[in-house]
């Protein structure tokens, strides 16, 4: 079982390892300027030699307000998705609302933040919640409204009241959606704080890699830029393994279903 884990991670290994030798050698040989790629080895040397701040700052900073923006996302996603499954003119009046928040891009707001907060931690944050919002209210309410109707009609006929229906059977049914909607969220958070970072702030990653931008150290871009990443793979494995933990059925059932 352990050697088909790992067989399963090898083409994924096996990729990687190719790219960043191409990238590598592509550089060592001249075919690509250094100051626009940097190779793999002078961006790890630059992690290895560059002031702890990177991690002990930076880092913190970026996680610390992805966290808060995700946790925010959550219980306001939560409550909003339960609001619109049990009242269908709630669900008309907000539903649009909640769309309308992902159809104004990104970068446009970070500035109305920065208005609204200053150059704090909660412009980040705001913004951060703002685009993990949308993934986990869509997947609950979804995952809500596809409570079988059969299921519905067996707990009406028992006399449940709503909100026994909503925590008995309709909230397991829509766990599996919720918690694969959370896997895009606490991404997409990671992306609002390193926007939020960017426009306006004086730590954490984003902030990093603009300084690095203006000064012309690609090393010191790519190397915020693959921590980063590596904070977004490990968030995201994190998530994973909860669902595995939380919903050990339901990776029996993807399994069979292969």
């Amino acid at each position: 079982m352990k050697n088909h884990k790992i067989s399963s991670f090898l083409p994924f290994v096996v990729t990687s390892l190719s790219l960043l030798l191409l990238v590598e050698g592509l550089v060592r040989l001249g075919a690509v300027p250094d100051f626009i790629i940097p190779s793999p080895t002078n961006v790890l040397a630059f992690l290895w030699q560059s002031d702890r701040t990177l991690f002990t700052q930076h880092l913190r900073v970026t996680l610390w307000e992805t966290m808060l923006g995700f946790f925010f996302a959550f219980v306001m996603g939560c409550v909003l998705a339960i609001c619109m499954y049990q009242s269908p003119i709630f669900e008309k009046i907000f539903y649009p609302f909640a769309l309308f928040s992902q159809t104004i891009p990104t970068i446009a707001l970070a500035p109305i933040f920065i208005l609204w907060f200053g150059y704090s931690i909660w412009s980040k944050v705001a913004l951060s919640c703002l685009i993990a919002f949308f993934p986990i209210t869509i997947g609950l309410f979804d995952g809500l409204k596809s409570t079988p109707q059969e299921a519905l009609e067996l707990f009406d006929s028992l006399g449940a009241s709503k909100w026994q229906r909503l925590r008995h059977l309709s909230l397991p049914h829509a766990l599996p959606q919720l918690l694969s909607n959370i896997k895009l969220a606490i991404i997409y958070a990671l992306v609002g704080a390193s926007i939020g970072e960017w426009m306006g702030a004086s730590e954490g990653l984003g902030y990093y890699s603009r300084r690095m931008s203006g000064n012309l150290n690609a090393n010191g871009v790519f190397a915020a830029i693959s921590l980063l990443s590596l904070l977004g793979m490990v968030l995201f494995l994190f998530v994973s393994l909860f669902e595995r933990y939380l919903l050990p059925w339901n990776q029996e059932a993807k399994k069979k279903g292969k």
